[in-house]
C-alpha cells in the first residue's frame, strides 16, 4: 500500500494572475527552486538541469488558468518522478502547494528530509514573490542547493 503524501503550502501575498505570470515560465524555477539552481535550458520540447545529481531532464505543464505548475524530473538513472504543484487564489493573495509523493526506498529520515527541503523552496518562492515591487523581482532569492 502506497504511503500516504505529504502536502505542503504557503500562503503568499500576492495577487493569483501576477503570482502564476512569474511562477509559471520554467527559466523562473531557479529562483526558487533550489534543486534546479544550476543552469536551465531548453532541449526540445523538455529542459535540461544541471544538478548536483548530473544534468537531469525535466518537463513542465503548459501555461493554463487553473494555476497548475505541475513538473516531472527524471533523475540520472531512476524513473521519472511526478511533482504536482498548484498555485490557488485566496483572498487578495494566493496559497502555492506541493504534493510531495515517497518515492520507492526513500526511508523515513529522507522523506522528511524531502518534505524540509520542500519547504525550504517554498517559502523561498513566497520571499521572492512578496519582494517590493520597487526591486523588480529581478534577482532570486537565495537558494541553497541540496
Amino acid at each position: 500500500m502506497p504511503t500516504p503524501p505529504r502536502h505542503l503550502s504557503v500562503s503568499i501575498a500576492c495577487p493569483f494572475a501576477r503570482a502564476y505570470a512569474l511562477l509559471a515560465p520554467p527559466e523562473n524555477f531557479p529562483r526558487w527552486a533550489s534543486g534546479l539552481a544550476g543552469a536551465l535550458r531548453r532541449d526540445g520540447d523538455g529542459w535540461l538541469a544541471d544538478t548536483p545529481q548530473g544534468v537531469m531532464p525535466l518537463r513542465f505543464s503548459p501555461a493554463n488558468d487553473y494555476g497548475v505548475l505541475d513538473h516531472w524530473v527524471s533523475p540520472p538513472g531512476q524513473a521519472e518522478v511526478y511533482i504536482p504543484l498548484r498555485l490557488l487564489a485566496r483572498d487578495e493573495g494566493c496559497e502555492l502547494l506541493l504534493t510531495l509523493f515517497r518515492q520507492a526506498g526513500v526511508d523515513d529520515a529522507q522523506f522528511e528530509a524531502d518534505a524540509d527541503w520542500v519547504a525550504r523552496d517554498l517559502a523561498a518562492a513566497k520571499a521572492w514573490l512578496e519582494r517590493d515591487e520597487s526591486a523588480g523581482l529581478s534577482a532570486p532569492p537565495a537558494a541553497t542547493p541540496r
